[in-house]
């Protein structure tokens, strides 16, 4: 198969990112005809490799944001990547951070970071779908990125931005969100920042 029919039957199908059976069914052809075709047109650089099995097309390279839902999933993005999305931190950062069921990892994509923080499945929760351009993107509610940026401060493993802006916040909301974490001092804790805060 040619690679400007390659190109036009992916482009075709709308996939944004891909895996090697989503190809392989695309094209109709073998696994083992799928493995080498993605091989070769990554090299030559049709394809971009986002991580074992995942791919996009080079030339149409979805956003960040998109391919941190795609990467490890299931995630939804939280954290400073969100806060920041909604100028509760005034930063722009540079690693995507997200939240997961599945084991903290960390993955390096043509250059950028992507970051996910592992949550119990009970409090995976909290977060909507948005239309950014043409993309459809998972992120956390605001309050529930502050929540889950807040636990992990709790936690210990993250530190505490002073230039945090939690004015809009629905309070009522964010203490929903925290009780899903299901820590009586998590929720005291969190009480005393929101009056030093504010």
């Amino acid at each position: 198969m040619k690679l400007i029919e390659i190109q036009a039957k992916v482009l075709e199908s709308g996939f944004l990112v891909f895996s090697k059976v989503e190809f392989k069914r695309l094209l109709g052809i073998s696994k083992i005809a799928a493995q080498k075709l993605l091989e070769r047109y990554t090299k030559k650089g049709l394809f971009v490799r986002l991580k074992g099995g995942l791919y996009a097309l080079k030339n149409k390279m979805p956003s960040s944001y998109f391919i941190a839902n795609k990467l490890y999933e299931p995630s939804y993005i939280s954290f400073e990547t969100a806060l920041s999305y909604y100028n509760i931190i005034p930063e722009i950062v540079y690693s995507h951070t997200s939240v997961t069921t599945r084991t903290t990892r960390s993955f390096v994509v043509n250059g950028q970071n992507f970051i996910y923080h592992k949550i119990k499945r009970n409090a995976f929760t909290g977060y909507k779908l948005i239309k950014v351009g043409d993309e459809k993107i998972q992120i956390a509610e605001k309050e529930k990125a502050l929540a889950d940026y807040f636990y992990y401060i709790f936690l210990k493993k993250k530190t505490m931005n002073d230039r945090l802006n939690i004015k809009n916040i629905n309070k009522k909301k964010l203490f929903s969100y925290v009780s899903l974490f299901g820590k009586q001092p998590f929720l005291e804790w969190i009480k005393n920042v929101i009056r030093t805060t504010n």
